[in-house]
């Protein structure tokens, strides 16, 4: 992102720091609408840092850099971060504090440490406010240093935004905003503030590219009694939309007056918004109305989805798994006649993927990693670092694409060569795991991390254990990562994570070995109806994800006669449903790969 080196950014930060009499820098993985992929103009951890991950946060004083990320992160930190002069602080480690405590710990009372509020979320404040002015600490949120330093700072994204139509498109924007305002209701608030996103883009039914691998743009929405407010950049929506927006009673609006229409709201009214979800730098222009704090209503209504949403996904995810037999198929084939990289897996199957009908774009950067680098779980392969695929090893890929009708997410692991029997045991705990959650009843409601630990229960009973969660919500032609339902012990519980009808929600164990290999086996799952008794309504998962699940990692002997039926009864309904799809060679790959065992 920039030629300059990591050292020299961070003396110009130093000295812009100094200039304005700040003691410390906090530099968030962060946007105005709290996204999990940034555009360009917002990546200046990845910027002044080096650091490519995806979460993190950098902490820079006189004389220390800290990088702090969690442990799907800390293996590629110590590369990223060689040479730079910056520390690689493992969060989640027992003897590691978490930034605002160690910044507690090291400054002297009077101290000011920076962070933009416009990128921090109000909930995020609080608690890092409670922890600095506890030692005399000053937290300050109305400055962006680094627009002192980063001379070079891209421009906002200007892709056109546009509808998201039937058959696709399966509820009506009338529909949406009746039932968030009910929720504002049920609330006393007559205004809703939306940053986030999805949400804005569920809202309205519309779709842009404005952040990698998501459909969506940037905006904000302010939603009233009768009116609602889309506050979006102009030139980004055509005068046809606006008119057929306007027809549901939606103004549009430039996105730079977002913050002067919280300004103007009714004093007495009370506007909703979510501490999690709503940075504190946007939420201090409402200064005179009232406030009460809920999550999202739209974070459990697009959970949900509808028959018509359902019946789609299913169908996109058939041409998912058509396009994954088609690359498993040449894969095979090249696989020690042809050079192959973890570039060139990217690239194959993304290819492949393209070429079904709707392909829009990918769900999330393709990870392919072989052998050592598939230990980190959210590998990157570049053109400066990256594996051969060649020798014997296990090769782990997680990709997925974004469709009109649904989003997918999945990974295999495949050998290459002959697997050790080290590496038979883990993939199949792994693979028992990951059966154990698919075949999962649970009452309804159930916190989604309750059912954590049976996916982990193989896992930790041959002493293992991995660090990510187990399942997170899936959009609908959103984003891959969505809420509010998260199946981590780790998450905090809140009755918002309780599961419910239609929720799809990935199952990914995995287990990585630093240095030698990893696995994750993932498939996406749809929570339906199971059955209704005298002690209450039940629920169980549908498997979604169509691709076989390679049985030459798998030792036998440690699967379940029950564990064998349920992969035999999986194979034979992937078959069935994407041979019409497939011919040649896909077609003998599917047949081969779907054998009873």
């Amino acid at each position: 992102m920039s030629s300059t080196p990591v050292p020299e950014r961070l003396q110009a930060l130093r000295a812009a720091m100094a200039n304005r009499g700040l003691h410390a820098c906090i530099v968030l993985s962060s946007d105005p609408h709290l996204s999990e992929y940034l555009p360009e103009h917002w990546q200046g951890r990845a910027w002044l840092s080096g650091f490519g991950g995806s979460a993190g946060t950098l902490v820079v004083t006189g004389d220390f850099a800290g990088l702090w990320t969690d442990s799907r992160y800390w293996e590629q930190a110590d590369g990223d971060l060689a040479g730079t002069g910056i520390v690689t602080m493992r969060s989640g480690a027992p003897e590691v504090p978490e930034p605002a405590k160690w910044l507690a710990s090291q400054l002297p009372r009077g101290s000011r440490v920076t962070v933009d509020g416009s990128v921090m979320a109000v909930q995020a404040h609080r608690q890092w406010s409670e922890v600095l002015s506890a030692q005399g600490i000053t937290l300050v949120t109305d400055l962006d240093v680094l627009d002192d330093v980063w001379a070079a700072r891209p421009a906002l994204p200007s892709e056109p935004v546009y509808e998201h139509l039937p058959p696709f498109a399966c509820r009506t924007r009338a529909d949406n905003l009746a039932q968030v305002r009910a929720a504002m209701a049920s609330h006393g608030a007559q205004w809703h503030w939306l940053s986030t996103l999805d949400d804005i883009a569920w809202l309205f039914n519309l779709r842009g590219s404005d952040v990698p691998h998501n459909p969506v743009f940037l905006a904000f929405a302010l939603l009233g009694p009768d009116e609602a407010t889309l506050f979006v950049a102009p030139g980004k929506l055509d005068d046809a939309l606006v008119a057929r927006l306007g027809a549901d009673g939606i103004q549009v609006q430039p996105y730079a007056e977002a913050a002067g229409a919280l300004a103007c709201l009714p004093e007495g009214q009370t506007l909703l918004f979510d501490p999690a979800r709503v940075t504190v730098g946007t939420l201090s222009a409402a200064a005179f109305v009232d406030k009460v704090e809920g999550v999202n209503p739209s974070q459990l209504l697009k959970s949900r989805k509808n028959q018509g949403e359902i019946d789609n996904v299913r169908q996109a995810m058939a041409r998912d798994g058509a396009a994954l037999c088609e690359f498993f198929a040449w894969f095979e084939a090249a696989l020690g006649k042809e050079r192959i990289t973890e570039l060139t897996i990217d690239e194959k199957i993304c290819a492949a993927r393209a070429l079904q009908p709707g392909f829009v774009t990918t769900s999330f950067g393709t990870i392919a990693a072989f052998n050592a680098n598939g230990a980190m779980p959210h590998y990157h392969a570049t053109d400066a670092a990256h594996a051969v695929i060649e020798g014997d090893g296990l090769l782990l890929i997680d990709s997925g694409g974004q469709y009109p009708g649904g989003t997918t997410d999945i990974t295999r692991v495949v050998p290459v060569g002959e697997p050790t029997e080290a590496q038979r045991r883990d993939y199949t705990a792994v693979l028992k795991g990951m059966i154990a959650l698919s075949e999962a009843v649970f009452p309804r409601g159930i916190p989604a991390p309750m059912l954590d630990p049976l996916a982990r229960a193989p896992i930790w009973r041959m002493g293992g254990e991995f660090g990510h969660g187990t399942g997170h919500g899936v959009g609908y032609f959103l984003n891959v990562h969505e809420g509010p339902q998260s199946i981590s012990y780790r998450s905090r519980q809140n009755p918002d994570m309780a599961m419910q009808p239609g929720m799809i929600t990935s199952n990914e164990p995995g287990l990585y070995r630093p240095g030698k290999w990893g696995i994750r086996i993932e498939n996406l799952v749809l929570a339906v109806p199971a059955m209704e008794t005298e002690f209450g309504e039940f629920l169980r998962f549908e498997t979604l994800t169509l691709c076989p699940i390679d049985t030459r990692c798998i030792e036998m002997a440690l699967l379940t006669d029950a564990e064998r039926g349920w992969l035999n009864d999986y194979h034979q309904h992937v078959k069935q449903r994407l041979s019409p799809l497939l011919d040649g060679a896909a077609l003998d790959w599917l047949v081969a790969r779907t054998q009873l065992i």
